[in-house]
């Protein structure tokens, strides 16, 4: 299950402090170990200096909660995090929103974007000014019938049953499907997490005339996280964000993960 060791790429502005809150409550829920990482450009002493400052205050903020700390040099940040998860063997990457963004949404900024398109773990974004509760409130995987949103089924109903959080399986009717289908494709996948799991998903199918106004008429719980499976053009072991997911993942209103390609 992802989150046994999560990396939080973090700076001083508000999105670093979301990213920081969020991989702790993570952390927290799991167990896992937490390090917190600060890039810094090659070059760079003043900004070296910044970084290990950077680091205190995401010390101060996180307490007495058990954490690592890291600065580390690479030309940029989402290389840089992406190098320290595949090194340290973090399974779980978090970042913020882009500053600037909507209250509650999701705005990817170049290192998200870096990350969702090479990162070998997964990555978790938060919504701009995100702040998480105490407990996850349910797993929402969103599913098309694909061999990646089949493996990701198994993986993250195992998720939904360690956390002891209930599993949301949804679909999206562009009105350029066939319903019918889509439903019973959400039936087989309900089965798989079954079979799996024995964990009984809920399943449901967003509709609209766009991804937005899809995600905008179904209910989003406290606590909830959306998972997204990498396209099928990613490479093995790998994230890729496909055009669909890319869209979700802008309009939700809860923190987005990102899986793999082979993850497990």
């Amino acid at each position: 299950m992802i989150g046994e060791h999560v990396i939080v790429g973090y700076t001083g502005e508000p999105s670093g402090r979301e990213a920081l809150a969020l991989g702790a409550a993570i952390t927290r829920v799991t167990g896992g170990e937490l390090t917190v990482a600060t890039i810094y450009p090659p070059g760079s002493p003043g900004l070296a200096v910044e970084a290990q400052a950077n680091l205190a205050h995401a010390a101060e903020e996180l307490g007495d909660a058990p954490a690592g700390y890291l600065a580390y040099e690479s030309r940029g940040s989402g290389r840089g995090l992406a190098v320290l998860a595949s090194r340290m063997r973090a399974d779980l990457v978090v970042v913020g929103s882009a500053g600037g963004g909507q209250h509650g949404r999701i705005a990817i900024g170049t290192t998200a974007d870096h990350l969702l398109h090479l990162s070998p773990e997964a990555v978790m974004v938060a919504p701009a000014q995100y702040a998480p509760p105490e407990e996850p409130g349910r797993l929402t995987l969103a599913y098309v019938h694909r061999p990646q949103c089949d493996a990701a089924v198994e993986r993250v109903a195992q998720a939904a049953l360690r956390l002891g959080v209930p599993l949301r399986l949804i679909t999206f009717d562009l009105r350029t499907e066939d319903q019918s289908r889509l439903r019973d494709d959400l039936a087989l996948a309900v089965r798989l997490a079954w079979e799996s799991t024995g964990i009984e998903a809920e399943a449901e199918v967003a509709e609209g005339h766009d991804v937005a106004a899809a995600m905008a008429g179904v209910e989003w719980l406290p606590g909830e996280l959306l998972v997204c499976a990498a396209s099928e053009d990613a490479q093995p072991h790998r994230v890729f964000l496909g055009e669909l997911a890319m869209k979700m993942l802008r309009a939700s209103p809860c923190p987005v993960t990102v899986l793999p390609r082979g993850f497990s």
